[in-house]
C-alpha cells in the first residue's frame, strides 16, 4: 500500500509509535482502540485491542526495527492466531511537508493473504489512514 500524506516524516514516524497518537487513527471508524502494551523500539513488542459494538479484537506484535525512516513489526490478529504477517513501513521524504507512507504485509501464504483481504482489513486501513490525516490536520502530531 502506498499513501501520501501532507506531514513531515518525523510527524508520521511519531504518529505509528506514540501508543497514545496511534490510538487515534488506527482501524475501521466504527472502533475505539485501547493499547494494552506498546514499546516502540527495536526489539520492542505491543498489543492494542479495538472495540466494535461492545466485542473486543486483540492485535499483538514485536517491533524488530524502529528508525526514523522505517518500521519492521509482526501483526498478529489474536483471532488467527497462526496469522502472523511481516510488516515494514517506509517513511520517504518528498519535500515540501509531504511524506510517501509505503506499507508492506508479508503473509506465509496466496490464501492467507486473501483471508486478510476477506476480513475487511482494506476498509479498517483506509478508514484508519483517513482518521490520520485529520489528525495530522489537527495539529496533534
Amino acid at each position: 500500500m502506498t499513501r501520501d500524506f501532507e506531514a513531515t516524516p518525523e510527524q508520521l514516524f511519531r504518529a505509528h509509535t506514540d501508543p497514545a497518537l496511534f490510538a487515534r487513527w488506527v482501524g475501521p471508524d466504527t472502533t475505539v482502540t485501547r493499547i494494552e502494551h506498546w514499546e516502540a523500539r527495536t526489539g520492542g513488542s505491543w498489543r492494542y485491542v479495538s472495540v466494535h459494538d461492545g466485542t473486543e479484537y486483540g492485535f499483538h506484535g514485536c517491533f524488530h526495527e524502529v528508525r526514523p525512516d522505517r518500521i519492521v513489526q509482526t501483526f498478529t490478529f489474536e483471532g488467527d492466531p497462526d496469522g502472523v504477517a511481516l510488516e515494514t513501513l517506509w517513511f520517504e521524504d518528498l519535500g515540501d511537508g509531504r511524506t510517501r507512507l509505503r506499507a508492506q504485509s508479508l503473509v506465509d501464504s496466496f490464501e492467507s493473504r486473501d483471508a486478510w483481504l476477506r476480513s475487511g482489513m482494506e476498509v479498517g486501513v483506509e478508514d484508519g489512514y483517513a482518521k490520520l490525516e485529520r489528525v495530522l490536520s489537527d495539529g496533534a502530531v
